[in-house]
C-alpha cells in the first residue's frame, strides 16, 4: 500500500477545480474531498475548507448556504493559486 504524498494534495485540487455557466473556475470541498480520497487522503470538508483558505491566495468563498459544503471562486483575472 502506498502513503499519500503531500504533492498529490495540491494535483487533486487542481482536478476538482470546474468551470461554471458563466465560465468562472470553482471548486466545491465535497468534489475536493472526493478527489483526495482516490489519492488515499482523509479530510473532512472542515479540512479541506481549511486547506483551500490557507493555501491558495487567489479563491474567496462563494458558497449560496452556510455550512462545511463551501465553494469557493477564483477572483484574479489571470488564475492562478
Amino acid at each position: 500500500m502506498t502513503m499519500p504524498r503531500d504533492y498529490e494534495i495540491k494535483m487533486a485540487f487542481r482536478q476538482a477545480l470546474k468551470r461554471d455557466a458563466e465560465g468562472r473556475l470553482t471548486i466545491s470541498t465535497v468534489d475536493f474531498v472526493a478527489v483526495l480520497k482516490r489519492y488515499k487522503w482523509e479530510y473532512s470538508l472542515s479540512e479541506a475548507n481549511m486547506w483551500i483558505e490557507t493555501h491558495t491566495t487567489t479563491f474567496r468563498d462563494i458558497s449560496p448556504t452556510n455550512g462545511e459544503e463551501r465553494v469557493f471562486q477564483v477572483f484574479n483575472p489571470n488564475g492562478g493559486m
